[in-house]
């Protein structure tokens, strides 16, 4: 039988505390949440292995290092509502719940949404909500937000979701430029973002983050 929180522990031994995220809460709750309960079950034995696994062509359970950086750079208290985009079988959610006051988790598909709906509150998660709708209009209807995440790439982001992040709050974004991928955190500041560097990353793209392609004959 696998013994998943050995498993745990090697993976923030060595993925984790080596990528220079230093922060307790993101240490913490990635030696606690069971990230084997928020894949598909064919995958939990690669649910610990350091890279993203597959939900579907477009869709990703970010790699353990990428979503902790982001989350270490990100700095979320206690008493702050947090929208996670992109959100899946919920993994992503059940590590943001143990840092944050609220979490609600945008899911474009009502089955999967369901599963992590369900997930979650097996596990004991009841500040997540789970919340279904297309990703790139966010979820108004819960913000604004201290804080937005994505949970995959974007080549740009959608000014309804630009619009959720409170006056003050900040939102991470694995930009997509060709090849190569660049985590940036954005801080509101008299309405507008304001982008700093954080590292280099790669993603799928998520569905409505793709850029505009102009048509040519």
């Amino acid at each position: 039988m696998t013994n998943y929180t050995a498993l745990r522990t090697t993976m923030v031994d060595t993925q984790i505390r080596p990528s220079d995220v230093t922060k307790y809460t993101v240490i913490e709750a990635m030696l606690t949440v069971p990230r084997e309960a928020y894949v598909p079950s064919a995958k939990r034995e690669a649910a610990y292995v350091g890279e993203h696994v597959e939900l579907d062509k477009q869709r990703v359970v970010l790699d353990p290092r990428v979503l902790a950086k982001i989350l270490d750079e990100l700095d979320i208290q206690s008493d702050e509502l947090v929208l996670d985009i992109g959100a899946g079988l919920g993994y992503s959610a059940a590590v943001i719940a143990r840092m944050a006051e609220a979490v609600i988790a945008l899911e474009d598909d009502e089955a999967r949404a369901e599963d992590s709906q369900t997930t979650l509150s097996e596990q004991g998660v009841d500040n997540a909500i789970v919340h279904v709708a297309p990703l790139a209009e966010g979820a108004s209807a819960h913000g604004p937000y201290d804080v937005v995440i994505l949970e995959g790439g974007a080549e740009q982001l959608p000014d309804a979701v630009a619009a959720q992040v409170k006056e003050g709050g900040r939102i991470a974004v694995l930009f997509i430029e060709g090849a190569l991928g660049v985590v940036r955190i954005g801080y509101k500041i008299d309405g507008e973002l304001n982008w700093r560097f954080a590292f280099n990353a790669t993603a799928p793209v998520l569905p409505g983050f793709e850029k505009s392609r102009a048509f040519q004959l």
